[in-house]
This record gives C-alpha cells, sequence and structure tokens, in this order.
C-alpha cells in the first residue's frame, strides 16, 4: 500500500520521503535512497533479535535524525498504531506543529498475543497518538467504528479502501497453465485458498466444510488447493485432512510465484478467504480482478466489499453446513458463478484503481497542511 501510494503521489509532483528500517534489507550499508521524488531512510534497529520478532526498536541515531529533519515535511502519515517509531515522531510532530495522520491497518483491537502489552502501550502512548492525530485513515466502517471505541471523534476518520495495480490483472493469461502444473484434471473445479497456511486463517474451517461437501453432500467435481507458505499449521491442516478421510482431493502447493498466483485464480472456480478478523484482505479483490466469485466470512470486514460489489458471499465463521452449501451453490451453477465473477471484476475496476484512490489521500494530505497554515503545493510528505 505505501508502495502503490508513493508511486501515484509522486506522479502528481509530491515529495515523499519514506522511513523504514532495515530489519528485513540485505544491504546493511545503503541507509539512503534517492529517485527523483522518493526518498529512503533505513535505519538500524536496536537488538536484532527483537526484529526477527516484528518488534522493531528505534536507536539513537533515528530519534537525533527526527529531531533534525522533520521540520522540512508538510504533513506525516504514520503506518501502523502499536509502534515504538510512531511515539518518537508524534512527539516532534506536536512539537513542530507538523499535522500528522494514522493509519492503523486492522491494528487497533487488543487480539492475539501481548493484550496485556497493547493496553499498556495505549494507556502510555497510544490513545494520545489518536487524539493528537489531524486525521486518521481507516479501511472501511469495519476499522472507522474501531477507531470511534478508542476516542477519535468520527468527523477526523477519513474512509478510504485499500486499492490494486489493475496493471497486473488488465490482461490475464489463458486457463490451464496451474492445471497442468500441478497436475491437476482438467475437468476438476478447484476451491482456493491463497495466504499463509496459519491456525488463525480459518483453514480448519474450511477444510471441515469441504469434507462435509464432499462425504456428506456427495459433491466429489471440485479439489480443494490451499496455496501459500507453511506459518506454522500445514503439519496440522494435512492431519486434519487425513482424518477426514478426504486427504486425496486437498492440495498443498506450498509458496507460489506472483505468475503461479494469477494463473491459480485463472483456474479457480471458488476462492474462499474465511478468516475470522481481517479489516481488509487482498485476495477477495485480487480474485474479483480475476473474475472469480469468492466466499468470506460474515466477521471479515471485506464482506462489506463483497456485499456492495455483489460478487460472491458471506457466511458465519464456524458454520460448516453453511460453508458447504453455499460452496455448491457456485459450485453448481456455471453461469451463476461468472455473473458473480462479471460483477467482481466491474466494481474492482470501477472503484479500486489506486489512480481514483490516491485523489482522496491527496485530498485528506491537502486537508490537514491547509488548516496548520502550510499551503505548499506540491506537499513534501512524510
Amino acid at each position: 500500500m505505501v508502495y502503490e501510494v508513493t508511486k501515484e503521489l509522486t506522479k502528481r509532483g509530491h515529495k515523499v520521503s519514506i522511513l523504514t528500517t532495515d530489519a528485513y534489507f540485505d544491504d546493511k550499508n545503503e541507509q539512503e535512497y534517492k529517485n527523483g521524488n522518493i526518498t529512503i531512510f533505513r535505519f538500524s534497529t536496536l537488538f536484532s533479535w527483537f526484529a526477527k520478532k516484528n518488534i522493531v526498536l528505534p536507536s539513537v541515531d533515528f530519534i537525533l535524525w527526527v529531531k533534525r529533519i522533520l521540520r522540512r515535511f508538510d504533513c506525516i502519515h504514520m503506518h501502523g498504531h502499536r509502534n515504538p517509531y510512531n511515539v518518537f515522531i508524534s512527539h516532534y510532530a506536536r512539537k513542530y506543529n507538523i499535522p500528522y495522520i494514522v493509519q492503523a491497518h486492522g491494528d487497533i483491537p487488543r487480539i492475539g498475543a501481548w493484550r496485556r502489552l497493547k493496553w499498556l502501550y495505549d494507556v502510555l502512548f497510544g490513545y494520545r497518538l489518536l487524539h493528537d492525530a489531524s486525521k486518521v485513515v481507516a479501511l472501511n466502517c469495519f476499522e472507522a467504528d474501531q477507531y470511534m471505541r478508542m476516542g477519535v471523534p468520527e468527523e477526523k476518520i477519513a474512509i478510504i479502501p485499500n486499492g490494486l495495480d489493475l496493471s497486473e490483472f488488465a490482461n490475464l493469461p489463458p486457463k490451464g497453465a496451474f492445471k497442468r502444473k500441478f497436475g491437476i484434471p482438467e475437468e476438476k473445479k478447484i476451491i482456493l485458498y491463497l495466504g499463509r497456511i496459519h491456525k488463525t486463517k480459518g483453514i480448519d474451517f474450511l477444510i471441515k466444510a469441504y469434507a462435509h461437501l464432499i462425504n456428506d453432500m456427495h459433491y466429489e467435481d471440485a479439489l480443494l488447493v490451499l496455496a501459500g507458505p507453511d506459518d506454522g499449521y500445514v503439519k496440522e491442516a494435512k492431519s486434519l485432512a487425513q482424518n477426514l478421510s478426504i486427504s486425496n482431493f486437498v492440495l498443498f502447493t506450498g509458496l507460489l510465484s506472483e505468475e503461479d498466483k494469477i494463473r491459480a485464480y485463472i483456474d479457480s472456480d471458488v476462492v474462499v478467504n474465511v478468516e475470522p478478523l481481517n479489516v481488509y484482505g487482498l485476495v477477495p479483490l485480487e480474485s474479483a480482478a480475476c473474475s472469480k466469485p469468492v466466499v468470506v466470512s460474515k466477521t471479515n470486514a471485506i464482506s462489506e466489499v463483497v456485499a456492495t460489489g455483489k460478487f460472491g458471499y458471506s457466511v458465519k465463521y464456524g458454520s460448516v453446513t453453511s460453508l458447504a452449501f453455499t460452496l455448491r451453490k457456485i459450485l453448481s451453477n456455471e453461469e451463476f458463478a461468472r455473473h458473480l465473477g462479471r460483477n467482481g471484476r466491474r466494481y474492482v475496476f470501477n472503484y479500486l484503481d489506486w489512480r481514483k484512490i490516491i485523489k482522496k489521500y491527496e485530498q485528506v494530505y491537502k486537508e490537514v497542511a491547509n488548516s496548520e497554515g502550510r499551503h505548499m503545493c506540491p506537499l513534501k510528505i512524510f
């Protein structure tokens, strides 16, 4: 998302500087990169072991750099909520009277591990970080409600969905390449899951529903394809499929290349993303861009988009019979499935092109910059 927004902003003449770390960067010696209106700054993190656990701690060099350079910018866009870097940046933004925007990317709820630590962060820093922001960006109404529960007034919330780089989906490859590569019979239909194979992704729910479709509803024309890297759950997922007597009908592909990912969409008949909690998943949108119907869980915020675009269904998370029935409904009616697919591709290309969405971001940046008397155009965005 940062890449796409930056790319489009610079096309419109704005200057963008990106602050990041070298935690996942091979060349530790390259601390600054500049190309036209884009400048990228990378800082070393304290304690590399923590960085491997997705915990990045600011260095003294970073703090001194922010203190020296931050006042050059017209506005600041912070990504993520519970981020140690944001604590220091917001402090100096207040000190220098520079407006800043926070975009949590689904990071507001205190769920999963470290709940108490998240609560402590919010008490010490999080509430003030949001309160002092000129604007916060929500991906949808679901996330907007999360902000309001944290005390953010509604007038401070801008709802801007993520978009897609539609150039990847403009000219789709012909069908058949994915099936040939993985030895799938041409006549077999494909139920596709694409993403990390992790226990929080609802994969057990999908496998159980597929088993119900095969064993109890006697629909054996479709293969379940689980495509994505193992994130600690493949062994358990295979064991579940074995116990349900469907292991011969379930294919684990591992990580796919970008080309194979598109080919998997093209050869699939329905794409399932029943992760129980996700503010904005891209897989259903990429599926729609490939004219494929999708099934998501009702608790997943992307269900709003699916309903608006009329390109699939949402089901109650954990309801095996409901998911199995919905899959059979789509798989058994090819014309209906094509209708859903056409709706999805039309919706994505009409509303989720980054070239259109960037205008909403640009409006937010100009609004907060002008509110502080910064009438610079083009803007210098951090």
